[in-house]
């Protein structure tokens, strides 16, 4: 599984590339803050990232601090995703890196 910094996604989403932003958050969390235009499918809903994603697309999973967000790549390449990256520091670093403006918890 590969990484990838806030900085580096902030450059690929405004160059206009368009990966899955897979926020597994729970709701809770995903409603206090989020990266513009990210899904959110809680970690614990396991089947529910297998059926509505795609395995052929880029995916850079989200959470708070990128621990849950690793596992959830690692699922997710067990389960024949190929393209799967883990935003590095998770939401809490884009919010200090890139979004200075966002809401922190």
């Amino acid at each position: 599984m590969q990484t990838i910094l806030p900085e580096e996604l902030k450059k690929r989403l405004d160059a206009g590339d368009k990966p899955i932003l897979l926020d597994v958050r729970e709701p809770w969390e995903f409603s206090i803050c989020k990266i513009e235009g990210s899904v959110n499918i809680s970690m614990s809903e396991t089947e529910k990232l297998i059926n509505e994603l795609n395995a052929n697309d880029e995916i850079v999973a989200i959470c708070h601090h990128g621990v849950r967000s690793f596992q959830v790549c690692n699922y997710l390449e067990d389960n024949g995703f190929t393209k799967v990256l883990n935003l590095d520091g998770g939401i809490d670093s884009w919010a200090k890196t890139i979004d200075t403006d966002m809401a922190q918890y």
